[in-house]
Formats: C-alpha cells, structure tokens, sequence
C-alpha cells in the first residue's frame, strides 16, 4: 500500500497536470524612489537609495483546490504578498494572471481599476489578520455578506438574505445573531464571519492571513476545521499565510517558505517540514523542537 507521503506526491503530480486557478512570476512591493542597484538587491533595503523591498521577485502557481501554506517570520513580507494579491496595494514589478479570466494572457497587476475590482469581486475572498479591516463592524453580520454580494451583482434582496442564512449556517454561526454587529461578537466568531463574506460570491481563490492569530487554543482549532471543511466541500483553493508552522502542517498540500521579502524554499508542505533545504527553514523548524 501507498504510504502517506507517496500519496501526497501523486495528488500534488496530479494536480500539477491541471492549469493553475492563479500564477504569480516576479512580483515584487518596492517602498521608496528604486534605482538600477535595486535590480540586484541582496537584502530588503537598497544600499544606494535606501527602498525598501518588502516582496522581492516572488513566483509560483497555485492550482484549484489546492491549499498551498506560506510561512515566514514577522516582517518577512507575508501579508504584503497577500495585499498585492488582492489589490489592496500596487505591485512595483511583476506578472499575476488568472488563466480562466479573458483566457489567461492579461497582467492583472498592471489592468485598470475597474478590472482588478471585478476579479476581487468575483474571483476571490480575502480574510484579514484583523477582522477590524475584514468587517464594517457597525453593519450587521448580515450585512456585510450583502456588502460583497452587492459587490458582485446580486441585487435581489430575498437572495441575499438567503445567502447570508446559508453561509451563516456553514460557517456555525447562531442564526438570530445574524444581524447583530460583528463588534459584539469574539474573535473566533469575528474570524468565522470573515470567512462567510469572503465566501459570499463563491469565489475559486480565497486568501487567508493568520486566521488564527491571537486566538484561545481552543477557538483555533475550530477556525481550522472550518478552513478544512470548506476547502475539502467547496473545493475552493486557498493560499494561506502562517508564522505558525503546525496550522501549515495541518492544512497545507505545499508550502512557501519566506524570508527577507524573497521566496527561499518551496515543495510539499512534508518535505519542507521534516528535511528541509535553506538554512532559514532549518531554523525554523528547529525552533519548534
């Protein structure tokens, strides 16, 4: 019989056979003027005019349905990344394309305004470290499931409501607290609400940004069985950011691993994990021994 890491080899070959769902070639967030010495930078700071790289030349593909896990220490560039991704900052260089979007071939880093909402609209879901900037938290939970659904071109208010009691069902929420305000509700229940709006438009790509940080052990285990049930019944795929290597492990098909704002290591999440290549992932790894 297959062992279990002969199994994750030939689900990650077969879904290497499919089109990436998202492909990502150079992009790098550039904070400051850049010059020529910036295109061979070594660390995150230009010696010559002093920028600041907070992303550098990151690639890789992530397929549908797939979970693929980015791990890094504080100020590695993680939700950087993640905020380029989603549009809510503007990538310096870079290639991103959505191969079932107009066929593939447009740069979705450089399309127009009105292009980059539609595919945030449509293709995608994000949920923030910070609820606070995931949720209008004097709106109704309800609400700001209407809010993406708006945003997406559902204007039928009895499809709405239904969507939001549906989602608020899959994601284990109370239905009479359905229009209360995120505001009074806990973190783990702020977090679970962020996953309904994001899921709102059933998008194929959601972005997750340390789901569980700050959270009770307890509450963290919920989210992520949350964030396994719909990835294993949706089939949505999901590019998750983690300091923490064990919520990686649990979840992750493959793992990125960064460092300085530069991608450094990169394969299945067992391979990443239990032998390690770049000394950082070594470092890494030994820390939680």
């Amino acid at each position: 019989m297959m062992n279990q890491a002969g199994r994750a080899i030939a689900a990650v070959s077969a879904i290497n056979e499919e089109q990436p769902l998202l492909a990502v070639s150079g992009l790098g967030k550039r904070y400051g003027p850049g010059c020529p010495a910036c295109l061979d930078l070594q660390g995150q700071r230009c010696p010559q005019c002093g920028s600041l790289w907070a992303c550098y030349d990151i690639s890789f593909d992530l397929y549908p349905g797939e979970i693929l896990g980015l791990v890094g220490e504080s100020g590695s560039g993680k939700s950087t990344l993640l905020r380029c991704l989603y549009f809510e900052e503007e990538a310096t260089t870079g290639i991103m394309t959505i191969p079932s979007y107009q066929g593939g071939p447009a740069n979705l880093l450089a399309a127009s305004a009105q292009q980059q909402r539609y595919i945030r609209n449509h293709m995608m879901g994000m949920v923030f470290q910070n609820p606070w900037l995931g949720l209008r938290m004097h709106v109704s939970g309800g609400g700001n499931i209407a809010e993406k659904l708006l945003a997406a071109g559902v204007y039928h208010v009895g499809r709405i409501r239904t969507r939001a009691a549906e989602l608020w069902r899959q994601v284990e929420m109370p239905l009479p607290r359905l229009d209360e305000y995120p505001q009074n509700f806990s973190g783990g229940m702020q977090q679970r609400v962020q996953i309904a709006k994001a899921l709102a438009n059933k998008p194929p790509l959601l972005l997750l940004d340390e789901v569980t940080t700050g959270l009770d052990l307890s509450v963290q285990a919920r989210v992520l069985d949350l964030v396994r049930q719909i990835q294993r019944e949706l089939g949505v795929a999901m590019l998750l950011v983690s300091h923490d290597l064990a919520v990686i492990r649990m979840l992750a098909d493959r793992t990125m691993v960064m460092h300085q704002g530069r991608l450094v290591e990169q394969g299945l999440t067992d391979q990443v994990l239990e032998d390690p290549e770049h000394p950082y992932t070594q470092l890494l790894v030994r820390s939680l021994l």
